[in-house]
Protein backbone atom coordinates (compact mmCIF):
# COMPACT_ATOMS: atom_id res chain seq x y z
CA UNK A 1 0.00 0.00 0.00
CA UNK A 2 1.33 3.71 -1.16
CA UNK A 3 0.45 6.99 -1.24
CA UNK A 4 2.06 9.64 -3.61
CA UNK A 5 3.14 13.50 -3.17
CA UNK A 6 4.71 16.04 -5.15
CA UNK A 7 6.40 17.32 -2.02
CA UNK A 8 7.45 15.62 1.20
CA UNK A 9 9.03 16.91 4.26
CA UNK A 10 10.80 14.05 6.57
CA UNK A 11 10.85 15.90 9.90
CA UNK A 12 8.28 17.59 11.85
CA UNK A 13 10.05 20.41 13.56
CA UNK A 14 10.64 23.99 13.36
CA UNK A 15 12.00 23.89 9.56
CA UNK A 16 8.82 21.86 8.62
CA UNK A 17 6.27 24.23 9.63
CA UNK A 18 7.96 27.20 8.18
CA UNK A 19 8.43 25.50 4.79
CA UNK A 20 4.64 24.49 4.94
CA UNK A 21 3.81 28.05 5.41
CA UNK A 22 5.85 29.24 2.37
CA UNK A 23 4.54 26.21 0.19
CA UNK A 24 1.18 27.34 1.03
CA UNK A 25 1.90 31.23 -0.21
CA UNK A 26 3.11 29.86 -3.36
CA UNK A 27 -0.08 28.19 -3.77
CA UNK A 28 0.33 24.59 -4.11
CA UNK A 29 -3.16 22.60 -4.62
CA UNK A 30 -4.76 20.25 -1.53
CA UNK A 31 -3.74 16.72 -1.53
CA UNK A 32 0.05 17.96 -2.88
CA UNK A 33 2.36 18.41 0.23
CA UNK A 34 2.58 15.77 3.17
CA UNK A 35 4.70 16.27 6.42
CA UNK A 36 6.21 12.93 8.01
CA UNK A 37 7.04 13.10 12.02
CA UNK A 38 8.08 11.40 14.43
CA UNK A 39 6.34 13.67 17.05
CA UNK A 40 2.43 13.33 17.61
CA UNK A 41 2.09 17.22 17.47
CA UNK A 42 2.30 19.62 14.71
CA UNK A 43 5.59 21.52 14.06
CA UNK A 44 6.00 23.84 16.71
CA UNK A 45 8.91 26.29 17.94
CA UNK A 46 11.33 24.16 19.48
CA UNK A 47 13.07 27.02 21.33
CA UNK A 48 9.88 27.70 23.81
CA UNK A 49 10.82 24.55 25.34
CA UNK A 50 13.70 25.65 27.51
CA UNK A 51 11.91 28.71 27.88
CA UNK A 52 8.18 29.74 28.68
CA UNK A 53 7.37 25.83 29.00
CA UNK A 54 9.41 25.33 31.97
CA UNK A 55 8.25 28.33 33.98
CA UNK A 56 6.50 27.73 37.09
CA UNK A 57 3.53 30.34 36.84
CA UNK A 58 1.31 30.20 33.85
CA UNK A 59 3.67 28.21 31.37
CA UNK A 60 3.80 28.45 27.48
CA UNK A 61 1.81 25.39 26.32
CA UNK A 62 0.22 24.18 23.03
CA UNK A 63 -0.99 25.57 20.52
CA UNK A 64 0.55 28.83 21.82
CA UNK A 65 3.61 28.22 20.24
CA UNK A 66 2.95 26.50 17.01
CA UNK A 67 5.20 27.59 13.96
CA UNK A 68 5.24 30.26 12.80
CA UNK A 69 4.76 32.47 15.98
CA UNK A 70 8.58 32.54 16.50
CA UNK A 71 8.66 34.96 13.32
CA UNK A 72 5.55 37.12 14.55
CA UNK A 73 3.99 35.01 11.52
CA UNK A 74 0.96 32.71 11.01
CA UNK A 75 0.48 29.92 13.93
CA UNK A 76 -0.07 26.64 12.09
CA UNK A 77 -2.36 24.72 14.47
CA UNK A 78 -3.06 21.04 12.75
CA UNK A 79 -6.37 22.95 11.78
CA UNK A 80 -4.44 25.14 9.24
CA UNK A 81 -3.10 21.83 7.64
CA UNK A 82 -6.67 20.38 7.44
CA UNK A 83 -7.79 23.80 5.58
CA UNK A 84 -4.70 23.67 3.18
CA UNK A 85 -5.13 20.22 2.15
CA UNK A 86 -1.58 19.29 3.72
CA UNK A 87 -0.86 15.82 4.95
CA UNK A 88 -0.04 15.57 8.56
CA UNK A 89 1.49 12.04 9.24
CA UNK A 90 2.12 12.29 12.74
CA UNK A 91 3.23 9.55 15.76
CA UNK A 92 5.02 7.81 12.68
CA UNK A 93 8.93 7.25 11.68
CA UNK A 94 10.42 5.90 8.43
CA UNK A 95 12.33 2.65 8.60
CA UNK A 96 14.29 3.42 5.50
CA UNK A 97 14.66 5.52 2.04
CA UNK A 98 15.29 5.40 -1.12
CA UNK A 99 16.28 8.44 -2.93
CA UNK A 100 17.12 6.76 -6.08
CA UNK A 101 13.17 5.64 -6.36
CA UNK A 102 11.97 8.66 -4.45
CA UNK A 103 10.39 6.48 -1.79
CA UNK A 104 10.05 6.05 1.69
CA UNK A 105 8.84 3.19 3.70
CA UNK A 106 7.46 4.12 6.80
CA UNK A 107 7.06 1.58 10.18
CA UNK A 108 3.24 1.23 9.67
CA UNK A 109 4.39 -0.28 6.16
CA UNK A 110 3.15 1.91 3.89
CA UNK A 111 5.28 3.76 1.20
CA UNK A 112 5.38 7.19 0.20
CA UNK A 113 6.83 8.62 -2.93
CA UNK A 114 8.01 12.19 -3.83
CA UNK A 115 8.46 14.17 -6.79
CA UNK A 116 10.64 16.53 -4.52
CA UNK A 117 11.57 15.81 -0.65
CA UNK A 118 12.85 17.95 2.18
CA UNK A 119 14.93 16.20 4.77
CA UNK A 120 14.25 18.47 8.10
CA UNK A 121 14.97 15.43 9.99
CA UNK A 122 17.11 17.88 12.85
CA UNK A 123 19.10 16.63 15.31
CA UNK A 124 19.41 14.21 18.51
CA UNK A 125 20.31 14.65 21.66
CA UNK A 126 23.53 13.10 22.42
CA UNK A 127 23.14 10.29 25.40
CA UNK A 128 25.35 9.55 28.04
CA UNK A 129 25.92 6.00 27.25
CA UNK A 130 27.63 7.47 23.95
CA UNK A 131 30.51 8.11 26.36
CA UNK A 132 30.78 5.10 28.32
CA UNK A 133 28.52 6.43 31.09
CA UNK A 134 25.34 4.36 31.63
CA UNK A 135 22.05 4.80 33.49
CA UNK A 136 20.70 7.90 31.83
CA UNK A 137 17.39 5.56 31.55
CA UNK A 138 16.78 6.76 35.32
CA UNK A 139 13.31 8.27 36.17
CA UNK A 140 14.96 11.22 36.93
CA UNK A 141 17.29 11.85 34.31
CA UNK A 142 16.11 14.28 31.90
CA UNK A 143 17.36 15.77 28.24
CA UNK A 144 15.56 18.24 26.07
CA UNK A 145 15.01 17.89 22.84
CA UNK A 146 11.15 17.54 21.83
CA UNK A 147 7.86 18.30 23.88
CA UNK A 148 7.69 14.51 25.51
CA UNK A 149 11.22 15.85 27.21
CA UNK A 150 10.18 19.23 27.91
CA UNK A 151 6.73 17.64 29.65
CA UNK A 152 9.26 14.89 31.42
CA UNK A 153 11.39 17.68 32.87
CA UNK A 154 8.02 19.56 33.86
CA UNK A 155 7.14 16.73 35.87
CA UNK A 156 10.43 15.91 37.30
CA UNK A 157 10.74 19.67 38.47
CA UNK A 158 7.53 19.73 40.16
CA UNK A 159 8.59 16.86 42.39
CA UNK A 160 11.84 18.27 43.20
CA UNK A 161 11.47 21.51 44.34
CA UNK A 162 13.59 22.74 46.92
CA UNK A 163 15.81 19.78 46.02
CA UNK A 164 19.30 19.38 43.95
CA UNK A 165 19.98 18.98 40.59
CA UNK A 166 22.76 18.50 38.58
CA UNK A 167 23.01 19.92 35.25
CA UNK A 168 25.78 18.07 33.04
CA UNK A 169 26.44 20.69 30.23
CA UNK A 170 27.52 24.12 30.15
CA UNK A 171 25.97 25.00 26.51
CA UNK A 172 22.46 26.52 25.57
CA UNK A 173 20.35 23.65 26.85
CA UNK A 174 22.71 23.77 30.08
CA UNK A 175 22.50 27.33 30.71
CA UNK A 176 18.74 27.33 30.17
CA UNK A 177 17.80 24.80 31.34
CA UNK A 178 19.55 25.90 35.40
CA UNK A 179 18.22 29.44 35.07
CA UNK A 180 14.63 27.70 34.43
CA UNK A 181 15.56 24.98 37.47
CA UNK A 182 16.43 27.93 39.46
CA UNK A 183 13.23 29.30 38.77
CA UNK A 184 11.03 26.64 39.98
CA UNK A 185 13.01 27.03 43.49
CA UNK A 186 15.42 24.38 43.26
CA UNK A 187 18.93 24.38 43.73
CA UNK A 188 21.52 23.82 40.80
CA UNK A 189 25.33 22.31 40.62
CA UNK A 190 26.22 22.60 36.76
CA UNK A 191 29.39 20.24 35.43
CA UNK A 192 31.42 20.85 32.45
CA UNK A 193 34.76 20.04 31.23
CA UNK A 194 35.55 22.97 29.52
CA UNK A 195 37.24 26.26 31.58
CA UNK A 196 34.15 28.21 31.08
CA UNK A 197 30.59 28.10 29.91
CA UNK A 198 29.21 28.28 26.61
CA UNK A 199 32.86 27.63 25.55
CA UNK A 200 32.39 27.36 21.35
CA UNK A 201 30.99 31.20 21.42
CA UNK A 202 31.91 32.91 24.74
CA UNK A 203 34.87 34.67 25.59
CA UNK A 204 36.11 33.91 29.35
CA UNK A 205 35.58 37.68 30.17
CA UNK A 206 32.08 37.54 28.47
CA UNK A 207 31.34 33.72 29.89
CA UNK A 208 32.92 35.23 33.41
CA UNK A 209 29.79 37.74 33.66
CA UNK A 210 27.06 35.29 32.83
CA UNK A 211 28.87 32.63 35.33
CA UNK A 212 29.05 35.58 38.01
CA UNK A 213 25.42 36.43 37.23
CA UNK A 214 24.23 32.29 37.85
CA UNK A 215 26.37 32.73 40.98
CA UNK A 216 23.66 35.53 42.23
CA UNK A 217 21.45 33.40 41.69
CA UNK A 218 22.53 30.19 43.68
CA UNK A 219 24.06 28.27 40.94
CA UNK A 220 27.18 26.28 41.57
CA UNK A 221 29.63 25.66 38.70
CA UNK A 222 32.22 22.72 38.86
CA UNK A 223 34.69 22.84 35.42
CA UNK A 224 37.10 20.76 33.74
CA UNK A 225 35.92 17.61 34.76
CA UNK A 226 32.72 15.09 33.72
CA UNK A 227 30.17 12.52 34.75
CA UNK A 228 31.59 9.30 35.64
CA UNK A 229 28.55 7.29 37.02
CA UNK A 230 25.36 7.62 38.91
CA UNK A 231 24.60 6.49 42.58
CA UNK A 232 21.16 4.78 42.60
CA UNK A 233 18.28 4.31 45.09
CA UNK A 234 16.92 0.51 45.62
CA UNK A 235 14.13 2.04 43.06
CA UNK A 236 17.03 3.03 40.54
CA UNK A 237 16.46 7.02 40.94
CA UNK A 238 19.90 9.01 41.23
CA UNK A 239 20.56 10.29 44.15
CA UNK A 240 24.07 11.56 43.28
CA UNK A 241 26.62 11.84 40.37
CA UNK A 242 30.22 10.90 40.47
CA UNK A 243 32.87 13.01 39.16
CA UNK A 244 35.93 12.08 37.19
CA UNK A 245 37.76 13.65 39.92
CA UNK A 246 36.53 12.04 42.47
CA UNK A 247 33.72 14.27 43.44
CA UNK A 248 30.37 13.08 44.56
CA UNK A 249 27.23 15.59 44.19
CA UNK A 250 23.87 14.80 45.87
CA UNK A 251 20.95 14.95 43.02
CA UNK A 252 17.42 14.95 43.44
CA UNK A 253 17.32 15.06 39.61
CA UNK A 254 20.03 15.29 36.41
CA UNK A 255 19.56 17.50 33.55
CA UNK A 256 21.58 16.24 30.63
CA UNK A 257 22.83 18.50 27.67
CA UNK A 258 26.06 17.53 26.18
CA UNK A 259 25.51 18.24 22.41
CA UNK A 260 23.12 16.74 19.42
CA UNK A 261 24.47 14.92 16.18
CA UNK A 262 22.59 15.47 13.40
CA UNK A 263 19.98 12.42 12.11
CA UNK A 264 21.64 11.79 9.31
CA UNK A 265 20.96 7.71 9.09
CA UNK A 266 18.63 7.29 6.34
CA UNK A 267 20.91 9.21 3.99
CA UNK A 268 24.04 7.47 4.55
CA UNK A 269 25.82 5.93 1.19
CA UNK A 270 23.10 7.86 -0.61
CA UNK A 271 23.66 11.54 -0.61
CA UNK A 272 27.10 13.48 0.14
CA UNK A 273 27.61 14.39 4.10
CA UNK A 274 29.60 17.17 5.69
CA UNK A 275 30.98 18.53 8.55
CA UNK A 276 28.46 16.03 10.34
CA UNK A 277 25.26 16.56 8.08
CA UNK A 278 23.81 16.60 4.66
CA UNK A 279 25.65 18.46 2.40
CA UNK A 280 23.47 21.09 0.10
CA UNK A 281 24.60 24.05 -2.72
CA UNK A 282 22.94 27.09 -1.86
CA UNK A 283 19.36 26.40 -3.20
CA UNK A 284 20.02 23.84 -0.35
CA UNK A 285 19.65 21.10 -2.78
CA UNK A 286 21.95 17.72 -1.53
CA UNK A 287 23.97 15.42 -4.08
CA UNK A 288 20.46 14.28 -5.37
CA UNK A 289 18.53 17.40 -7.84
CA UNK A 290 14.95 16.27 -6.11
CA UNK A 291 16.21 16.49 -2.31
CA UNK A 292 16.82 18.82 -0.51
CA UNK A 293 17.89 19.59 3.37
CA UNK A 294 17.27 22.38 6.00
CA UNK A 295 17.99 23.00 9.48
CA UNK A 296 19.66 21.60 11.69
CA UNK A 297 20.77 18.29 9.40
CA UNK A 298 21.89 20.74 5.87
CA UNK A 299 25.30 21.83 5.75
CA UNK A 300 25.58 24.75 3.47
CA UNK A 301 27.10 27.65 2.05
CA UNK A 302 27.86 30.58 3.54
CA UNK A 303 28.65 33.18 1.87
CA UNK A 304 29.63 35.38 4.50
CA UNK A 305 32.67 32.99 4.92
CA UNK A 306 33.51 32.53 1.34
CA UNK A 307 30.90 29.64 0.90
CA UNK A 308 32.57 27.48 3.54
CA UNK A 309 30.41 24.43 4.63
CA UNK A 310 28.76 25.38 8.09
CA UNK A 311 25.95 23.42 10.11
CA UNK A 312 24.29 25.61 11.92
CA UNK A 313 22.24 24.53 15.09
CA UNK A 314 19.88 27.15 15.47
CA UNK A 315 16.62 27.88 15.09
CA UNK A 316 16.84 30.91 13.11
CA UNK A 317 19.05 29.11 10.31
CA UNK A 318 15.80 26.09 10.72
CA UNK A 319 13.60 28.68 9.48
CA UNK A 320 15.05 30.51 6.86
CA UNK A 321 17.07 27.50 5.18
CA UNK A 322 12.94 25.86 4.81
CA UNK A 323 12.38 29.35 3.09
CA UNK A 324 14.50 28.78 0.87
CA UNK A 325 14.26 25.51 -0.17
CA UNK A 326 10.95 25.75 -0.96
CA UNK A 327 11.47 29.05 -2.84
CA UNK A 328 14.14 27.09 -4.74
CA UNK A 329 11.57 24.64 -5.48
CA UNK A 330 8.59 26.44 -6.81
CA UNK A 331 10.76 29.25 -8.33
CA UNK A 332 14.73 27.88 -9.37
CA UNK A 333 15.00 30.61 -11.90
CA UNK A 334 14.16 33.46 -9.62
CA UNK A 335 15.97 32.07 -6.35
CA UNK A 336 19.66 32.72 -6.15
CA UNK A 337 21.96 31.12 -3.46
CA UNK A 338 20.70 31.80 -0.08
CA UNK A 339 22.97 34.59 1.73
CA UNK A 340 22.74 33.93 5.42
CA UNK A 341 23.76 35.95 8.15
CA UNK A 342 24.01 33.40 11.11
CA UNK A 343 23.03 34.50 14.16
CA UNK A 344 22.15 33.26 17.62
CA UNK A 345 20.48 33.91 21.03
CA UNK A 346 19.40 33.41 24.79
CA UNK A 347 17.12 34.87 26.79
CA UNK A 348 17.79 34.09 30.78
CA UNK A 349 16.91 35.69 33.61
CA UNK A 350 16.66 39.21 32.84
CA UNK A 351 19.74 38.93 30.19
CA UNK A 352 19.50 38.59 26.39
CA UNK A 353 22.35 38.76 24.19
CA UNK A 354 22.84 38.62 20.24
CA UNK A 355 25.70 37.07 18.46
CA UNK A 356 25.91 37.37 14.47
CA UNK A 357 28.68 36.42 12.08
CA UNK A 358 31.71 34.02 13.36
CA UNK A 359 33.98 34.09 16.26
CA UNK A 360 37.25 33.79 15.08
CA UNK A 361 39.87 36.47 14.88
CA UNK A 362 41.25 39.02 17.01
CA UNK A 363 38.56 39.40 19.92
CA UNK A 364 37.98 43.39 20.92
CA UNK A 365 35.23 43.67 24.28
CA UNK A 366 33.67 46.75 24.94
CA UNK A 367 31.37 48.38 27.12
CA UNK A 368 30.86 47.91 30.90
CA UNK A 369 30.29 44.60 32.10
CA UNK A 370 29.40 45.59 35.75
CA UNK A 371 26.09 47.13 34.31
CA UNK A 372 25.17 44.66 31.78
CA UNK A 373 26.03 46.39 28.92
CA UNK A 374 28.75 45.01 26.78
CA UNK A 375 29.49 43.52 23.96
CA UNK A 376 32.53 42.67 21.74
CA UNK A 377 33.78 42.63 17.95
CA UNK A 378 35.71 40.19 16.02
CA UNK A 379 38.25 41.22 13.86
CA UNK A 380 39.96 39.14 10.95
CA UNK A 381 42.44 41.52 8.62
CA UNK A 382 40.50 44.47 9.85
CA UNK A 383 37.19 43.44 8.85
CA UNK A 384 34.37 42.86 11.55
CA UNK A 385 33.11 39.01 11.32
CA UNK A 386 31.65 38.59 14.19
CA UNK A 387 29.28 40.70 16.90
CA UNK A 388 28.33 40.08 20.03
CA UNK A 389 25.82 42.42 22.22
CA UNK A 390 24.07 41.56 25.67
CA UNK A 391 21.76 44.27 26.98
CA UNK A 392 21.03 46.45 23.75
CA UNK A 393 17.76 47.67 22.07
CA UNK A 394 16.56 46.94 18.97
CA UNK A 395 18.64 49.91 16.78
CA UNK A 396 21.79 48.29 18.56
CA UNK A 397 21.09 44.40 17.50
CA UNK A 398 20.03 46.16 13.96
CA UNK A 399 23.57 47.93 13.69
CA UNK A 400 25.88 45.04 14.81
CA UNK A 401 23.96 42.82 12.22
CA UNK A 402 24.92 44.97 9.42
CA UNK A 403 28.15 45.82 10.63
CA UNK A 404 28.95 42.05 10.25
CA UNK A 405 26.78 41.90 7.11
CA UNK A 406 29.17 44.81 5.77
CA UNK A 407 32.56 43.21 7.15
CA UNK A 408 33.27 46.93 8.13
CA UNK A 409 36.84 48.19 7.79
CA UNK A 410 38.46 49.23 11.31
CA UNK A 411 41.35 51.72 10.87
CA UNK A 412 42.34 51.95 14.75
CA UNK A 413 41.30 48.97 17.19
CA UNK A 414 41.73 51.38 20.74
CA UNK A 415 38.76 53.50 19.13
CA UNK A 416 36.53 50.68 18.18
CA UNK A 417 37.06 49.69 21.80
CA UNK A 418 36.34 52.92 22.66
CA UNK A 419 33.22 53.51 21.18
CA UNK A 420 31.85 50.03 21.25
CA UNK A 421 28.83 49.63 19.90
CA UNK A 422 28.26 53.52 18.63
CA UNK A 423 30.65 52.32 15.96
CA UNK A 424 28.77 49.69 14.92
CA UNK A 425 25.51 52.40 14.75
CA UNK A 426 27.23 55.09 13.03
CA UNK A 427 29.48 53.07 10.51
CA UNK A 428 26.93 50.68 8.94
CA UNK A 429 24.30 53.58 8.43
CA UNK A 430 27.48 55.47 6.44
CA UNK A 431 28.64 52.35 4.75
CA UNK A 432 24.80 51.60 3.67
CA UNK A 433 24.10 55.19 2.75
CA UNK A 434 27.10 55.79 1.03
CA UNK A 435 26.98 52.40 -1.08
CA UNK A 436 23.02 52.60 -1.27
CA UNK A 437 23.18 49.21 0.09
CA UNK A 438 19.88 47.51 1.41
CA UNK A 439 20.65 45.15 3.92
CA UNK A 440 18.33 43.27 5.28
CA UNK A 441 16.81 43.52 9.12
CA UNK A 442 17.43 40.92 11.66
CA UNK A 443 14.18 39.46 11.94
CA UNK A 444 14.28 38.58 15.60
CA UNK A 445 16.45 41.72 16.45
CA UNK A 446 13.63 43.22 18.94
CA UNK A 447 14.00 40.08 21.48
CA UNK A 448 16.38 40.82 23.70
CA UNK A 449 14.80 44.28 24.02
CA UNK A 450 11.61 42.93 24.60
CA UNK A 451 13.11 40.20 27.06
CA UNK A 452 14.89 42.80 29.15
CA UNK A 453 11.52 44.85 29.53
CA UNK A 454 9.18 42.24 30.62
CA UNK A 455 11.69 39.82 32.52
CA UNK A 456 10.88 41.36 35.78
CA UNK A 457 8.50 38.76 36.36
CA UNK A 458 7.39 35.18 36.01
CA UNK A 459 4.03 36.40 34.27
CA UNK A 460 5.49 38.58 31.82
CA UNK A 461 8.02 35.77 30.85
CA UNK A 462 4.91 33.63 29.77
CA UNK A 463 3.46 36.65 27.92
CA UNK A 464 5.96 36.91 26.03
CA UNK A 465 6.58 33.50 25.55
CA UNK A 466 3.64 32.33 24.27
CA UNK A 467 0.32 33.48 25.04
CA UNK A 468 0.18 36.55 22.99
CA UNK A 469 1.91 35.16 19.23
CA UNK A 470 5.09 36.85 20.93
CA UNK A 471 8.00 35.49 19.03
CA UNK A 472 10.81 32.78 20.18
Amino acid sequence: MGRAFVYVILGGGVAAGYAALEFARRGISHGELCIISEESVAPYERPALSKGFLLPEAPARLPSFHTCVGANDERLTPKWYREHGIELVLGTSVKSADVRRKTLFIATGETISYKFLIIATGARALKLEEFGVSGSDAENVCYLRNLADATRLVNVMQSCSGGNAIVIGGGYIGMECAAALVTNKIKVTMVFPEKHCMARLFTPKIAEFYENYYKSKGVRFVKGTVLSSFENDSAGKVTAVILRDGARLPADMVVVGIGIRANTSLFEGQLQLEKGGIKVNGQMQTSNNSVYAVGDVAAFPVKLFGNDIRRLEHVDSARKTARHAVAAIMAPDKTGDLNYLPFFYSRVFTLSWQFYGDNVGEVIHYGDFSSGRFGAYWLVKGQIIGAFLEGGNREDYEAIAKAVRLKLKVKDVAELERQGIDFAVRESQKAISEGGLVVEKPTYAWHATAGVAVAVSIAAFAYWYGWRRRRW
